[in-house]
């Protein structure tokens, strides 16, 4: 009301004194000053960001998918290292209730326990002589360079989609405002929604272009695993965050394993383990007759 009364004083006054008025009156007023934003720019930012990133996170997990390449199958000495360590982890893992009797268990243990102490099950051989076992070089295993070269190519899949769109964005709709938020927020929030907008006095339940293209960078993941599953190469936080080494650093299948030194340990388990051993078996035959009340009474 007061200020249609202005507006209606202007038209008897000069336009100077009744702009000097009117501005003194929105400054001493507490009433907030909205935004109203074209709907041009709801269907011609808003949805075309979205959509593009939708589309290219859908993009991006097909052509990670036809990059990967098939395994390579393992020889036939790889294969054998690989059962000899899992054979000798479950005869450990049934030592304390073990299946097999007391003479045929300490056989197969000291079986293994020799075999790992010549090097018998190694890839590459026994030692020769008193020379000590080299250290596995991963850049000379070929899965390693593999799965290396694999992880670079996953990461170059997700960078450049995401350079290009933020170039788009920042010449395109640099300091547009897009949309605000229904629910209020406090002033931390003011930097993460509003970047690329120098405006202190402007209401945090703005976004601005660039934080929508990071909302929606950290927030379609939801979205791609209901659309591509769990298991999708869409997720570019998860590709940002690993390096294309990390397949030589962790336990994955494929990466260069040292067996000698986890033969060494597993003698040691082995000799453990026997220690701890019970044969499943033992008054096998007692056990039984007692479950079914065939037992003759004890004479005291």
């Amino acid at each position: 009301m007061v200020l249609g009364a202005l507006l209606r004083l202007c038209l008897t006054e000069k336009g100077s004194a009744c702009g000097a008025r009117l501005a003194v009156t929105l400054m001493s007023s507490n009433t907030p000053v909205s935004l109203y934003l074209d709907p041009q720019i709801r269907d011609w930012v808003l949805f075309p960001i979205t959509l593009v990133m939708i589309l290219v996170g859908v993009l991006r997990h097909y052509v990670v998918v036809l990059l990967q390449s098939t395994p390579k199958r393992a020889s036939r000495v790889a294969l054998r290292e690989q059962q000899a360590l899992a054979r000798s982890q479950i005869l450990r893992a049934t030592s304390a209730k073990s299946p097999l009797p007391p003479l045929y268990y300490k056989t197969i243990s000291q079986n293994l326990s020799e075999a790992f102490k010549a090097g018998t099950y190694l890839k590459d051989g026994p030692p020769k002589g008193d020379s000590p076992l080299s250290a596995t070089n991963p850049f000379s295993d070929p899965a390693a360079m593999d799965g290396m070269m694999a992880g670079m190519k996953t990461q170059m899949v997700m960078m450049v989609p995401q350079m290009v769109i933020m170039g788009w964005i920042n010449f395109f709709f640099q300091g547009f405002v897009l949309i605000k938020l229904p629910f209020p927020l406090t002033l931390g929030f003011k930097s993460m929604l509003q970047r690329g907008i120098e405006t202190p006095d402007m209401d945090v339940q703005w976004v601005s272009s660039l934080s929508w293209y990071f909302l929606n960078f950290f927030g379609l993941n939801g979205l791609y695993r209901l659309l591509l599953g769990g298991d999708n190469s869409a997720d570019a936080t998860r590709d940002m965050t690993m390096s294309p080494f990390a397949a030589m650093g962790t336990g994955q299948a494929g990466q260069p394993q040292d067996y000698a030194k986890l033969f060494k340990a597993e003698r040691d388990n082995l000799e453990f383990a026997e220690g701890l051993y019970a044969w499943g078996g033992e008054d096998i035959e007692i056990k039984i007759l007692g479950k079914y009340g065939k037992l003759a009474p004890s004479r005291e």
